[in-house]
C-alpha cells in the first residue's frame, strides 16, 4: 500500500505536457543521423532526449501559467495526464519497434551487416535510468533554489528573491561540477594520457640510421618524442618497400618529429624541427610537407604513407607535437596550443624555405587531420605569404570550427551541396570525398592548391550547434552517398544526436565517418602535389595495394 501511494505521488509529480513532449523527443532520438549506434549509447541518448523534451514541456507549461492563460479543472487535468501517459507509452513502444530498421539504414550505406534487433527493452531501460537521474538532478536544483530564495522573500520582493535564488543555485552547481567533478576528471585524464604518451612499445625500436630523428646522431632524444612521434618515425615505407612497388630505384623518405618534451616552448620546438630538417637534408628533396598532428600527436599513416609512395620517397615531412590529450579534450582545455604550435612551426620552416633558390628548393605543402587540420589552417594568413606562396595543402576531416573551411562552404557556388561545395572557379580550393570530385571540367589550378578531403558522414566536420533550432544545409537533397535517406531534422534532438556522433566518430569502418581511407588520400595528394608519371592503371594498383594492406 505504501509503495502504491508513493508511485501514485511520483506519477502525479510529473507534468503531462512534459511527458508528451519528452516522448516525442525520445521517439526522434531513435531515428538515424550519421553513425550507427550500439544500444548502450542509444539508450543514453534517448534518455537525455526524453529529459530535454520534458524540460521543454515544463517550460511551455510555466510560460502558459505566467501569461495567466486558462487551465483545465483538476478532474480534467487528471484525465488528461492519464491519456497523455497512455499516448507516451504507445509512442515509445512504436518507435522502439522501428529502431533496428533505422539503424540498418545507416549500416547499409557503410556496408555493415544489418542488426536483427536494436535491443528495444535494453534501450528503454537505459533511457529510463538516464531520464530519472537527470530529473533527480533537476529537482535537486529546484530544491536548492527554494532554500536559497525562500528566506529572502521576507526582505525583498518575490521576483528579486527568485533571481538571487537562481544565481546562488547555478553558482553552487557550477562550483561542484567544475571544481570537483571536471577538475578531478581532467586530472585523471591528464595523468593517463601523459603516461600513455611516455609508453615505449617493443615494436618501435630506436633507429640506428643517423639520418633518422631520434638516432644517436639526432638533435632530438628518442624517449622524448612521445609515443605518437616514435611510431611516426619507426613506421612508414622504406626505400626497399618503395623500390619494390615502383619497380625502380626509390629514396628513403625523411621524417622529422619533435615531441612535446623535447623543448619547453612551441618556439623552441619549432627551431629544433628546422635544425633537424637541415641536418638530414630535407631541403634537398622535391617535396616538403609540414604536418600538424591530432591532439595526442598522432599522424594518420594512411595520409603520409600514400604521398611517400606517390613521390618515390623523394619527400621530407616534419611534425611537431603540441599536446598529449585526445583531440576533443585538447580543444576543450587548451584550444590555443594547436594554433600556437602551427604558427611557430610554419614560421620557422617557411622563413628558411624562402631564403633558398626557387629553382632548387622543395615544393612546400601543409597537411593536417581533424584538430591538426584546424591548427594547420591557422598557421598563417594569406597576406603573409602572398609574395612567395607555398604550393598547397591537404586538410582532411576539418572540424566544424574551422573558419576558412566555413567561409569556403558558406560561399559555395549556387547548386553545389554543402557536403561537397564548389568554390568559385576551383582555381584555389576544391573539395572531395569517397568519389574523386577534384577533376572539375574547365577548372585550372592557380599557384596554390588547397584540397579538403571530407566525408558527408563525418560528424566532426558537419556537427552544427545551430542544429538545435534549424536544419543544417548538408541535410538537403542531394545528400552524400554515405548518409542515410531516413535521416530527418528535429529541433534540439538532432543536435544531441550529432554531438554523440561526434564523440564516436572514429568507430566507423574505414572510408566513413572520421576514418579516412588511403585510396581517397591518393586522389587528393595527386591533385595537390601534381604527382607526375602515374597512369590510371598505376594509380589503381597503388589503391589496391593499400586496400589489401588494411
Amino acid at each position: 500500500m505504501v509503495i502504491k501511494r508513493w508511485a501514485l505521488r511520483l506519477w502525479q509529480s510529473f507534468s503531462a505536457t512534459g511527458l508528451l513532449v519528452g516522448a516525442l523527443f525520445f521517439a526522434a532520438s531513435l531515428t538515424p543521423t550519421l553513425l550507427p549506434r550500439a544500444y548502450p549509447l542509444q539508450g543514453a541518448l534517448s534518455g537525455c532526449s526524453f529529459a530535454a523534451g520534458y524540460g521543454v514541456g515544463v517550460f511551455a507549461l510555466w510560460l502558459w501559467d505566467y501569461l495567466e492563460l486558462p487551465k483545465p479543472a483538476r478532474r480534467a487535468a487528471r484525465a488528461i495526464k492519464l491519456v497523455a501517459t497512455v499516448i507516451c507509452a504507445a509512442i515509445v513502444v512504436t518507435f522502439l519497434w522501428h529502431a533496428s530498421e533505422w539503424q540498418n539504414s545507416i549500416r547499409a550505406v557503410m556496408n555493415l551487416e544489418p542488426v536483427d534487433s536494436a535491443h528495444p527493452l535494453r534501450v528503454g531501460l537505459i533511457a529510463l535510468l538516464v531520464f530519472v537521474l537527470l530529473i533527480a538532478l533537476a529537482r535537486l536544483f529546484e530544491l536548492s533554489f527554494r532554500y536559497s530564495s525562500g528566506p529572502l522573500r521576507r526582505y525583498v520582493p518575490r521576483r528579486v528573491s527568485n533571481v538571487i535564488g537562481v544565481i546562488v543555485s547555478v553558482a553552487l552547481f557550477w562550483t561542484v561540477a567544475n571544481g570537483v567533478l571536471f577538475k578531478s576528471a581532467l586530472h585523471a585524464a591528464d595523468t593517463s594520457f601523459r603516461k600513455f604518451d611516455e609508453l615505449i612499445e617493443a615494436s618501435t625500436e630506436k633507429p640506428t640510421d643517423p639520418n633518422k630523428t631520434g638516432s644517436t646522431a639526432s638533435l632530438l632524444d628518442w624517449e622524448e618524442l612521445g609515443r605518437a612521434g616514435r611510431e611516426f618515425i619507426a613506421t612508414g615505407p622504406s626505400k626497399a618497400d618503395l623500390s619494390a612497388f615502383r619497380m625502380q630505384d626509390a629514396m628513403e623518405p625523411i621524417r622529422v618529429y619533435v615531441g612535446l618534451r623535447n623543448a619547453e616552448t612551441a618556439t623552441e620546438r619549432a627551431k629544433l624541427a628546422l635544425e633537424e630538417l637541415k641536418r638530414v637534408g630535407a631541403f634537398d628533396r622535391s617535396v616538403l610537407v609540414v604536418i600538424m598532428p591530432t591532439g595526442t600527436g598522432w599522424i594518420d599513416p594512411e595520409a603520409m604513407d600514400t604521398v611517400e609512395y606517390l613521390h618515390g620517397g623523394d619527400i621530407a615531412s616534419v611534425a611537431m607535437q603540441y599536446s598529449y590529450l585526445t583531440s576533443w579534450l585538447s580543444l576543450l582545455v587548451e584550444p590555443d596550443y594547436g594554433a600556437e604550435a602551427a604558427r611557430a612551426l610554419f614560421s620557422e620552416v617557411y622563413s628558411y624555405w624562402t631564403t633558398l633558390p626557387k629553382e632548387t628548393r622543395p615544393q612546400f605543402y601543409l597537411h593536417g587531420l581533424s584538430l591538426g587540420a584546424l591548427s594547420s589552417q591557422l598557421s598563417t594568413e594569406l597576406y603573409d605569404i602572398i609574395g612567395d606562396p607555398f604550393q598547397g595543402a591537404l586538410w582532411s576531416g576539418p572540424p566544424f570550427q574551422s573558419q576558412d573551411w566555413r567561409r569556403f562552404t558558406d560561399g559555395r557556388n549556387p547548386g553545389s551541396p554543402a557536403w561537397l561545395p564548389r568554390f568559385r572557379d576551383g582555381s584555389f580550393v576544391r573539395f572531395t570525398h569517397q568519389e574523386n570530385a577534384l577533376d572539375i571540367p574547365g577548372a585550372r589550378w592557380g599557384p596554390m592548391r588547397i584540397v579538403y578531403l571530407q566525408y558527408a558522414s563525418d560528424p566532426v566536420t558537419f556537427f552544427e550547434p545551430e542544429s538545435f533550432y534549424r536544419k543544417p544545409a548538408w541535410m538537403n537533397e542531394p545528400r552524400g552517398p554515405d548518409v542515410s535517406g531516413e535521416l530527418r531534422w528535429y529541433p534540439v534532438v538532432t543536435m544531441l544526436q550529432l554531438a554523440l556522433d561526434m564523440a564516436m566518430a572514429t568507430i566507423t569502418p574505414m572510408g566513413y565517418g572520421h576514418v579516412y581511407a588511403p585510396e581517397h588520400y591518393i586522389d587528393a595528394w595527386i591533385e595537390v602535389t601534381d604527382a607526375k608519371g602515374w597512369s590510371e592503371a598505376d594509380v589503381q594498383r597503388l589503391k589496391d595495394f593499400f586496400i589489401n594492406r588494411r
